[in-house]
């Protein structure tokens, strides 16, 4: 796995190394290098040093950097020179730099890669609102390569319950792991509320298109052959009840993420993410029932937890409220 370096003026990539790890989860082979107020060149480049010597593969390392030409910049430059041909070094790191990187080291074996990889993401991610204060020129984003229209129906790339919907950890690292064309939010709540409808949308990663549908429209689009050829869905459930609607409607889905669930009163904890009410447990055993299996996941890159024992804990601690 390609090694990645964060280095930055001051605590800038202890800060956005936690920021990733928090939408992409836990990395290995990444190291965080600082320059404080009260250090030099030298202890910089010490640090990079020390760094790399603790990945596994030294061969291939990239560095993401804050300031092209800057103190962190300038040491791993002099180290570069004997590695160009392995190496990579990417000046103006940001946010939706770092996790493209996180996610491109599924799929890529090489710092030269990944850095390519990277530079677009790292510029989209560069927004304005009102967005009239953009350039001409960089006002649009161009969208992936869309089939609609053409004969088919969806591929459901991810079902997701997920009581945040659309947020970071979706838009981010779920999208750069399923490559969806489009990501659904399957609510009748959401539905009829414009603000939650536009923000949804307007939270949609570059070259995927966001939707809101209630759970009878999101039927009968699963039943559409004729105009969904090519089109990869990521489905988000905002509760397991709306789920199990479609399921039993005909959305033809095999397994479902579980991701977050928030806590209301009466409901019980059982793990830090997931909050159950009786309605829930039934639900979620009326999906194993309906043949649905459960990946009970945050993000990619966690382990996966066992909802047999998650739904047990839950319901005994529902049965002690009794």
């Amino acid at each position: 796995m390609v090694g990645i370096i964060i280095a930055s003026h001051g605590e800038f990539s202890n800060g956005i190394l936690q920021s990733g790890e928090m939408i992409f989860g836990k990395q290995e082979n990444v190291a965080a290098v600082t320059l404080m107020p009260s250090e030099g060149p030298d202890d910089v480049k010490a640090k990079i040093i020390e760094a790399i010597a603790s990945f596994d593969n030294q061969d291939e390392v990239l560095f993401l950097v804050d300031l092209w030409g800057g103190t962190p910049f300038n040491q791993a430059n002099s180290l570069f020179e004997e590695h160009k041909d392995k190496w990579a070094i990417v000046a103006g790191m940001n946010l939706p730099m770092l996790i493209e990187a996180f996610a491109s080291r599924f799929s890529m074996n090489t710092a030269h890669e990944i850095a390519a990889q990277i530079l677009g993401t790292a510029k989209e991610g560069v927004k304005v609102k009102p967005e009239q204060l953009e350039p001409a020129a960089s006002a649009a984003v161009v969208a992936k390569s869309s089939n609609a229209g053409a004969p088919g129906k969806f591929e459901y790339v991810l079902a997701r319950i997920d009581s945040r919907l659309l947020h970071g950890q979706v838009a981010t690292a779920w999208t750069k792991t399923t490559q969806p064309t489009r990501i659904i939010v399957v609510s009748d709540a959401v539905a009829k509320d414009d603000l939650r409808k536009k923000l949804i949308q307007q939270a949609a990663p570059p070259g995927v298109k966001a939707h809101v549908v209630p759970v009878n429209k999101m039927i009968d689009l699963a039943k559409d052959d004729q105009h969904f050829g090519g089109q990869r869905a990521l489905l988000l459930f905002e509760n397991p009840q709306d789920a199990l609607r479609a399921v039993e409607g005909g959305v033809p889905l095999k397994t479902i993420n579980v991701g977050s669930m928030a806590h209301s009163p009466g409901k019980v904890q059982p793990n830090k993410v997931l909050a159950f009410s009786q309605d829930d447990i039934n639900t979620f055993n009326k999906l194993k029932e309906a043949g649905l299996n459960f990946d009970v996941r945050k993000v990619p890159n966690d382990s996966k937890g066992d909802m047999n024992e998650i739904i047990k804990k839950a319901q005994e601690e529902l049965n002690k409220q009794k």
